[in-house]
Parts: structure tokens; C-alpha cells; sequence
């Protein structure tokens, strides 16, 4: 079996054990990308010499810590020091930070090898870039992740850093078919990212199956009670899982309608689960809405210098969504962070009974197309309450494309989200 089809936590292991050389999943990994990468076109630079240097550097040192000879991709969002970041945008072609990110500085310090820059939407917003799904060439990944997503998938590289404004982990790692983690807000330090919006950035991380992703965060954070566990080690009981559609539900397609009744079926199933429906309060009814609005507004305030210096570099899409921005109205924005004060404060009655919500990632598999990442619809208001997530394959849409479903956690348990979310890919058993 070729090493780049292990699991992160699998290779992990052999690496610990010297069974397997980081050189040799670092080869493996390289081959993989010169294979596919002509399609799939993830990446915008791959570090092989220096990736090649640095696993053979690991392979006769000693043991750096969790992550140690893991290949990794990072988002073009996310600053390297030695490697061009150019956060999708013209206006930042052949930018070379001087200092990595916290949380690439933190990886390295860890074991990570970082194979090189993985494609992000422009700016992180919605104007896509090259990034084909590798599920079917002629949809797209989603964003704006969609790099970090497309690698994973296609085993480019077994994990991939990403980030959240509104669905920018869920959304690509839905429509690719792998797992993507967005922490309770703050959860990785975003010092080095590009920033969107102060309120609403997170970073996350993305990977093939829970485990990977909760082992990926967890050093990262620093927060070893990530590390996936037994349910059993949380719980002394049933895992109590909230069914919750989402006042958005209107929007969702046959194939997430099917994948959220075979996840209800599943449950119900399980001896080891108890199911119920969950409604959302009245108030969250305008929560999208007013993610929106606060997303919108921070943009076209973080993007200033490039809105103020380099209108004519961005895309028209883009040039609309700053205009879309700077409409929104002072009363509007402090309008719409009271409804999320007052939201956050009702999530206590949310998750009163349940320990879990599922909840659609997605209206549906991915587009057909190329020219839009998608409709993050269903991830909006969970970025904004802070909530934790985790992006789970869930089903197929009756073209074969992958439709996810996402686990949310109360904010702060992590932990006990990543295990659930890892229970419940395991219940579904989707895989193909």
C-alpha cells in the first residue's frame, strides 16, 4: 500500500516507531502531486526540496512531537516564510512573508513537514481560483479552502490547515467528501492569517477522517484533550444527538434531505445513541442574515488598503462585495451583533438535552461548474455563535459526488464534539 494513503494518526505511529521514514511518506506524498496535481491544480507552490530536506532531517534527529514527518499543506491565506503567500490575489503575487504564522511556526515545532501552499479563493472570499474537485474534475471544490480540501482528497497530503469566515472549512470539505474541523473561536491561534473579520476567523484543520483532524488541532492548540477518545471516556451514558435542520432547511437539496434521514436512521440504530429533533430558537430565524451583514462589513474595513490602492486588481465579484460591504449601514452592523449577543446567550438552551446537533454542511453536493464555490448558507450561523464543528461524509448525491453533515458542539467542548463526530462518520459508514 503506497504510504500516502495511510491515515495521519497511522503514519504518525510508524513514524514514532521508525517502521516508516518521513522521507519515504514525503516521496510517496510528491509522487501523488506530480500525478494528479495537472488536474486537480491545488496547490500554487510545492516545497519539494525543501520538504524532501526537511523529512530526511527528521528521519536522523530525534523525535519533534506530534506531528512529527506528517506532510502537511497550508492555505494561501496563512503566512511561510520561506514560501510565497499570496492570498489568492493578484494584487499579493510573489508576496514572501518574513515570519511564519503561529500556527505553521507551531506545526514545524511539532514534526510537520510542510509540502507547500494550497490554493484559497481570492482574498478568501468568493471569487474562485484554479481548484478542481477531484471527485469529478467539473465541479467545484467549494472555498475557500478549496486547496486544503481538494488535497486531502485527492491524498496529496493526509492533512491540510484551513479557515472559516462563514463555511470556508464545511463547505469544500462537504463537496470533496474528508473531515474538516472549525474549533470554538480562538481555538488556533490565527496570528499570521490573512484577516477577514476579527469576530468571525477561525482556523481549522482538514484531513480524512475525524482523528486526523482532532490530532492536527491538538497540537496546534495545545489542547491534548482534542485527541479523539473513546465516547465511553466522555460519557456514562447514551450520546444524546439533536436532529436540528436549521430555519435554513428550505434550501437544502434532495441529496442533503437523504443524507440527513439516513444519519436519523443510523442514530436510531445505535444502541450507543439517542436521537431527537432540536428547534432552534426564533431568534436564529435572522442569524444568517446578520452573519451576513457582520461579515460583509469587517471585510470591506480589513480589506481597505486593497479596496483604497488596488480597486482595479480585483475581480469584479469582489469589487461587489466591497461595495456590498461599505452599504451596510452603522445601525445595521451593531443591529446585527446584538442578535448574535442574544443568540449566543439561548445556546445553553439549545443544547439543554442534547450533547450534539447535526446539522446540514450544505444545500447539496457540489455545483457543476467552476466559476462559484458554493453557498455556505448552512455554516453561517455556527461560525458566528463560535460553536465547534466538524464537516462528516454523510452520503452521495445520485452523480456520486460526496454531501457531508456537520456535528456542532457547545462552545468550549471540543473534546467531546471531535469524539462524537468521530462516532457518528463511524455509524454512517458512507465511505466509497
Amino acid at each position: 500500500m503506497p504510504h500516502h494513503t495511510l491515515s495521519a494518526c497511522e503514519a504518525a505511529h510508524q513514524l514514532a516507531q521508525r517502521t516508516l521514514r518521513a522521507e519515504d511518506l514525503v516521496r510517496d506524498c510528491l509522487e501523488r502531486i506530480d500525478a494528479r496535481e495537472p488536474q486537480v491544480q491545488a496547490w500554487t507552490h510545492v516545497a519539494r526540496d525543501a520538504a524532501l530536506a526537511r523529512a530526511k532531517a527528521l528521519d536522523h534527529g530525534a523525535h519533534q512531537g506530534l506531528l512529527h514527518g506528517l506532510p502537511i499543506g497550508v492555505k494561501d491565506l496563512i503566512a511561510t516564510f520561506d514560501m510565497p503567500t499570496s492570498y489568492g490575489s493578484a494584487v499579493y503575487a510573489g508576496h514572501q512573508p518574513a515570519n511564519d504564522a503561529t500556527c505553521v511556526a507551531l506545526a514545524r515545532a511539532a514534526g510537520a513537514v510542510v509540502m507547500g501552499k494550497t490554493v484559497t479563493t481570492e482574498l478568501a472570499t468568493f471569487q474562485p481560483n484554479q481548484t478542481r474537485n477531484p471527485r469529478n474534475l467539473a465541479h467545484t471544490p467549494g472555498g475557500s479552502s478549496s486547496g486544503s480540501a481538494a488535497a486531502v482528497a485527492d491524498g496529496m497530503v493526509p492533512l491540510a490547515l484551513g479557515s472559516q469566515t462563514a463555511g470556508s472549512l464545511s463547505r469544500p470539505a462537504s463537496y470533496c467528501g474528508v473531515v474538516a474541523f472549525k474549533p470554538s473561536f480562538g481555538g488556533i491561534n490565527r496570528a499570521g492569517a490573512k484577516p477577514l473579520s476579527d469576530t468571525l476567523d477561525t482556523l481549522g484543520t482538514m484531513a480524512r477522517n475525524v482523528p486526523d483532524a482532532a490530532l492536527f488541532a491538538a497540537a496546534l492548540s495545545g489542547r491534548t484533550s482534542w485527541l479523539v477518545r473513546p465516547m465511553a471516556e466522555h460519557l456514562s451514558r447514551p450520546l444524546r444527538v439533536g436532529l436540528c435542520h436549521t430555519f435554513e432547511w428550505g434550501q437544502a437539496l434532495p441529496e442533503t434531505q437523504a443524507a440527513m434521514q439516513h444519519a436519523a436512521a443510523c442514530v436510531q440504530a445505535n444502541s450507543a445513541m439517542a436521537l431527537s429533533d432540536v428547534q432552534l430558537p426564533v431568534d436564529y430565524q435572522q442569524l444568517a442574515q446578520a452573519q451576513t451583514y457582520i461579515q460583509l462589513a469587517d471585510q470591506a474595513q480589513s480589506f481597505a488598503f486593497e479596496r483604497l490602492h488596488h480597486w482595479a486588481q480585483l475581480s469584479p465579484r469582489l469589487q461587489g462585495i466591497m461595495q456590498a460591504g461599505l452599504a451596510v449601514t452603522v445601525e445595521q452592523y451593531d443591529q446585527a451583533l446584538a442578535l448574535v449577543a442574544r443568540c449566543r446567550a439561548q445556546l445553553a438552551d439549545v443544547f439543554q438535552d442534547v450533547d450534539v446537533l447535526l446539522t446540514p454542511s450544505a444545500p447539496g453536493a457540489a455545483p457543476l461548474g467552476l466559476d462559484n464555490t458554493g453557498d455556505p448558507v448552512f455554516c453561517r450561523i455556527w461560525t458566528v455563535l463560535h460553536t465547534p464543528t466538524v464537516n462528516i461524509p454523510a452520503g452521495f448525491a445520485p452523480n456520486g459526488m460526496p454531501v457531508g453533515l456537520q456535528v456542532v458542539g457547545p462552545v468550549g467542548a471540543d473534546g467531546l464534539t471531535l469524539a462524537a463526530a468521530h462516532a457518528l462518520h463511524q455509524c454512517l459508514d458512507v465511505s466509497r
